[in-house]
């Protein structure tokens, strides 16, 4: 049986991530770590990732006698600085304070670490071919640059033999809980405005570009497969669907599942968390043999779930 700490566990990847761990009767306890309380009942403890040290943090993971810990936390805007000190900072103060606990259990039983990474480490991949975790990583944001600095952190220990580590590199994730920090969840608020309203349009920015939604109900239960899988030889999995859909075709989708029929206007300014990537999307290959895992949820799916999910937040 396993108890797990849970970093991030009351943000949109790690609600869902503590529902899918309390589900599987092969986990005895799920502990959230951060400053809020997950919407699922589970115990919390009061840690900062950002701000707390490597030897807190040990201390922590000393305490709460944990096989192994998943980091949902990280930034998806602000200043480089403040994108570095979540992404990366905190990342390897994680990697040193699992090290520090490993030294002290059994070789055979060294704990776990299972980070998310992002399809926005890749950059411009070349468009109509399924971007491999092996392809040469180019970010060109500062966000992409932060999150490949943090996988290539757990690939450097994991291949030193100093850390059981696997990172899941986690496309669009879509679905219930979707934050409005990103195109799609920016569109639920402007489409539930506008029905509030009585307003027949709304705006947003370019929506051509080719993008692999996954559904964050599917990223969860990948958690689950990797907390419990064989410790691989290649740590880094995509986690996407294996398609690649204009983004126009997921806020029509959201339109439908809610009813709204009116225009949309893509006038705004282009997001800077991809610049310059009009197509991309993932390889499974590596993914389905590392965790046997493979997405269930379809987009329509994901977009109708999305929806009812902020009908019940207003």
């Amino acid at each position: 049986m396993t108890r797990l700490l849970v970093f991030g566990a009351s943000g949109f990847l790690g609600e869902q991530v503590c529902r899918a761990l309390t589900a599987d009767e092969r986990v005895t306890q799920v502990i959230a770590a951060g400053r809020r309380s997950p919407a699922v009942g589970v115990p919390r403890v009061q840690h900062d990732l950002v701000t707390g040290s490597a030897g807190q943090l040990a201390d922590l993971l000393a305490s709460t006698r944990v096989d192994a810990v998943v980091n949902c936390a990280g930034r998806l805007a602000g200043t480089p600085a403040e994108l570095l000190a979540t992404n990366t900072a905190a990342v390897a103060t994680l990697i040193e304070a699992v090290q520090t606990i490993d030294a002290r259990r059994p070789p055979e039983r060294p704990l776990r670490l299972v980070s998310f990474g992002s399809a926005a480490e890749y950059g411009v991949v070349e468009r109509g071919r399924p971007v491999r975790e092996t392809d040469c990583a180019r970010p060109v944001s500062a966000y992409g640059v932060t999150k490949l600095a943090a996988t290539r952190l757990v690939e450097v220990a994991a291949a030193g033999g100093r850390l059981d580590g696997i990172v899941l590199r986690v496309f669009n994730p879509v679905g219930p809980g979707l934050p409005a920090e990103n195109v799609a969840g920016r569109a639920v608020r402007e489409i539930r405005d506008a029905l509030a309203e009585g307003t027949s349009r709304i705006r947003l920015g370019p929506l051509g570009a080719y993008r692999d939604f996954v559904d964050v109900r599917d990223v969860a239960a990948a958690v689950v497969a990797a907390v419990f899988a064989a410790r691989p030889a290649e740590v880094v999995c995509n986690m996407g669907s294996g398609d690649a859909v204009p983004t126009r075709t997921l806020i029509r989708l959201l339109a439908d599942a809610a009813g709204y029929a009116g225009e949309v206007l893509e006038a705004d300014p282009p997001s800077a968390k991809s610049p310059g990537v009009d197509w991309i999307a993932a390889d499974l290959t590596h993914t389905t043999e590392v965790l046997g895992w493979a997405p269930r949820y379809d987009l329509a799916a994901s977009a109708e779930a999305t929806w009812v999910h902020a009908l019940t937040t207003v």
